[in-house]
């Protein structure tokens, strides 16, 4: 199947012969099509899949040229800045030759450059649910001319706590109009959302969640708490580990891992939701030029990332969201590539892996010889290939850890006064 059987025109062929796209991805092939006939759709598809195309390329060839005044009859609601950004870029990129006009609405910047595309008049806004309802109370937008709605990864507003936002947004919409939900899961929330935003969906699934980390080698290590910085400067020295996204649980996490590693020789930065969107875009300019080959984030400050490359992602904490690890891993493999996912799980943290493997729906390799294996034994579990391992340290590992543990100095004892 090629771009030219999926009902685009020719204005909309050149635009994807113009950004180098050769072969529709999974999701474009199925929602393509039923977006142009004007179905509402909902889809559950990663971030990695192609997805912001399989919107963008049918809106784009949809939308007629504005009459008089542009009123927005495209809105995209986006649960980070960065990916609403990113979005913002792929409909620059589609529109070229379609005389449409786009901005991107979102916090951590001042509104008033937002402001100012929106007087001069839009037809398409992607945006965060904060930064938008702001602008909804103080007038500056009107969404009652909306013919498009597109709720992109829904799952993540649930998790970042935006769902009511989301919900008190979609009252204020027009009811004409074509629905567009995405998730990377469905859970149940997420459901009940879509049965009340959707009118007779089609489904589209474009990456079931057994299919999700096929092309993703996954390890995990068990490792005592307070050796999991050692662990990653560890793999961070290895030459295979060139473009390496570091999880962490917290920002004050982030910040501390990104200086220790600094401070060891190896150029790291944080990305995180405290952040100047300045920061942010520096940071991440810096990790995508190879300046900084390690780039330590938050899942929030990570989520929709679109960046090519990375060879590793390491979940430094387990996500307590199982549904968090596979956005997380996401990150690498993308387009088809391969990549590589590495767990460090403490023992305060088996109960996150149960969930993620529960998830996924198969165990995760287990990784026994590595200098800081956990000294505590886990139950036998079973491994990729079906043979039993045990998931604590093996005997090596424990001679390891012990002879490291006696090479350290003991701190002398001080009389203590009579």
């Amino acid at each position: 199947m090629n771009f030219q059987d999926l009902q685009l025109n020719s204005k909309m062929l050149r635009a994807v012969e113009r950004v180098g796209y050769t072969a529709p991805t999974p999701i474009q092939v199925r929602a393509i099509p039923e977006i142009l006939a004007g179905r509402d759709i909902v889809g559950c598809a990663h971030t990695s899949s192609g997805k912001t195309a399989a919107f963008a390329l049918p809106i784009v060839q949809m939308l007629k040229p504005a009459v008089g005044k542009r009123r927005i009859r495209v809105l995209v609601l986006a649960p980070t800045r960065e990916l609403a950004a990113q979005i913002d870029e792929e409909f620059g990129k589609f529109s070229r030759e379609s005389a449409l006009r786009h901005t991107a609405i979102f916090g951590g910047v001042g509104q008033g450059p937002q402001v100012t595309a929106l007087q001069r008049g839009v037809d398409i806004v992607v945006a965060t649910p904060g930064r938008l309802q702001d602008l909804m109370n103080q007038g500056y937008i009107r969404l009652d001319r909306l013919e498009y709605f597109i709720l992109d990864e829904a799952d993540r507003m649930l998790d970042m706590g935006f769902i009511n936002d989301v919900k008190r947004i979609i009252k204020r919409l027009p009811k004409a109009r074509q629905n567009m939900l995405f998730s990377a899961t469905m859970p149940q929330a997420i459901q009940e959302l879509s049965h009340s935003l959707l009118t007779d969906p089609v489904e589209v699934e474009a990456n079931p969640q057994s299919s999700t980390v096929e092309t993703i080698a996954q390890f995990v290590y068990f490792v005592e708490g307070g050796d999991k910085r050692a662990l990653l400067k560890h793999i961070l020295r290895d030459p295979a580990s060139q473009r390496v996204l570091v999880f962490t649980r917290t920002k004050h996490r982030a910040n501390n891992l990104a200086k220790q590693l600094s401070r060891a020789r190896i150029p790291a930065e944080a990305i995180h939701g405290n952040k100047s969107q300045t920061a942010r875009t520096r940071a991440l300019a810096r990790f995508k030029s190879g300046h900084t080959p390690v780039l330590v984030a938050t899942d929030i400050a990570a989520r929709g990332l679109d960046i090519d490359s990375v060879t590793h992602v390491i979940n430094f904490d387990l996500p307590n969201i199982a549904e968090s690890y596979v956005h997380r891993i996401g990150r690498t493999a993308r387009a088809g590539a391969k990549g590589i996912a590495y767990s460090f799980c403490a023992v305060d943290e088996r109960k996150y892996l149960r969930e993620i493997e529960a998830l996924i729906q198969q165990p995760i390799a287990v990784v026994s010889e590595h200098p800081f294996a956990s000294a505590t034994p886990a139950p036998t579990r079973q491994n990729g290939a079906g043979k039993p391992r045990q998931n604590g340290a093996s005997k090596p590992a424990r001679q390891n850890r012990q002879r490291r543990r006696a090479r350290r100095p003991r701190r002398s004892r001080q009389a203590q006064p009579a």
